[in-house]
């Protein structure tokens, strides 16, 4: 899997994948929302490392990163359920140091993905960061150091 930075030029792309992903897979989201949501998503563009993850002409899908938090990671609906994902965010929390990411409560399978990739749930907000009715969850990578000095320190007392 390769990946590289996008520019201003991929936008209307990863805007049409992120759409077709998000008509995929945020069925709890209301319609307006996400045409709201659509209209927003140029604007947070230029301000976000964000990454066109692909496979020889094959685009997989796109994540972006800020501070070393996932802002988004979205692939092709097609695409889905083939590794793709896992391999993704391997190289995000490796190369790039992604600690943490937001996910919707609502969204079993985000969730499920990243609670099986050593991410924990450390918070929630009832509404997305515009307010909107959607609950969501701040994650945080699980620190193995840490976990396994925690269990080390039990066992010896």
């Amino acid at each position: 899997m390769n990946y590289r930075l996008a520019t201003s030029n991929d936008y209307e792309d990863i805007l049409k994948l992120w759409e077709k992903s998000v008509f995929a897979t945020h069925d709890f989201v209301k319609f307006e929302d996400l045409q709201d949501i659509k209209e927003e998503i140029p604007s947070y563009l230029p301000h976000l490392d964000v990454l066109i993850w692909y496979i020889d002409d094959l685009t997989i899908g796109f994540s972006s990163i800020n501070n070393h938090h996932l802002e988004m990671l979205f692939l092709d609906p097609d695409e889905i359920g083939k590794g793709y994902g896992t391999q993704i965010l391997r190289k995000l929390i490796n190369d790039f140091k992604v600690e943490s990411v937001d996910v919707n409560k609502d969204n079993e399978q985000a969730k499920r993905f990243y609670l099986k990739h050593g991410f924990i749930v450390v918070s929630e907000d009832e509404t997305d960061s515009s307010g909107r009715p959607y609950p969501i969850l701040h994650l945080k990578l699980k620190e193995k150091n840490a976990s396994e000095s925690e269990s080390s320190l039990r066992k010896h007392s």
